[in-house]
């Protein structure tokens, strides 16, 4: 099973799901060319797609147009259904660096015939994730500032103050539907600046100040 790791701890806590946002930054929302929603949007990617720092992210052969979309992930601390947005701080273990790998390519052809694309967003390897800081050790929420690079050229920054919908709105709407546990993960959307990876690409996704991770995209014809 798939497990994640908080600073200053050995324990090793199994990931149950890994809940998704979509457009939960105005500017990616724009670039594309899609409205704002009026509440959270919300996919999923199972909990096989997780990898930890260093592991390779690995393209199915079916794609020839991978995307990186770097993202806040939300640890959740604790079993919870209808939480309050005003309790909802006392259900976050921490925060991590993610990136939702995207086969987009097959989104988009999956978009035009109206089919599911969980397959462009659910693969093996598409999830990659830091360890998780604790909640604690975050003195300012809204200045947490996210980054992704891609050999070495920055290609995505922003502050985690410039969401749409803050992890307590967030973790209040999915738990109106879904029980959230301990060691779900919530990732909570991706800032503009998305672009197309290739095969031997480095990629860097930083937490600033916290934590970072680095993988190399790799073709699965390559493995």
């Amino acid at each position: 099973m798939k497990t994640i790791r908080v600073r200053g701890s050995d324990e090793e806590i199994p990931v149950g799901k890994i809940l998704c946002l979509v457009r939960n930054y105005s500017k990616h929302a724009e670039e594309m060319q899609s409205e704002i929603p009026e509440h959270p949007v919300v996919f999923f990617k199972p909990a096989t797609a997780l990898i930890r720092e260093g592991g390779d992210i690995i393209i199915p052969p079916i794609s020839r147009e991978v995307h990186h979309e770097v993202e806040l992930v939300v640890a959740i601390a604790k079993e919870g259904k209808q939480i309050a947005e005003s309790n909802a701080g006392e259900f976050i273990l921490g925060y991590a660096v993610g990136l939702d790998m995207t086969l987009r390519d097959v989104q988009n052809e999956a978009k035009k015939k109206g089919l599911p694309w969980s397959v462009a967003k659910g693969f093996d390897t598409s999830a990659p994730v830091s360890e998780i800081i604790p909640a604690s050790q975050v003195k300012s929420f809204p200045e947490m500032e996210m980054r992704c690079s891609v050999n070495g050229t920055l290609r995505q920054k922003i502050r985690a103050g410039s969401m749409v919908f803050s992890p307590e709105q967030i973790i209040s709407y999915c738990s109106s539907l879904f029980t959230l546990e301990r060691g779900d993960l919530i990732f909570t959307g991706t800032p503009e600046g998305v672009g197309k990876v290739q095969p031997g690409d480095t990629i860097e996704a930083e937490l600033v100040n916290f934590t970072k991770i680095n993988h190399r995209v790799m073709s699965a014809l390559l493995t």
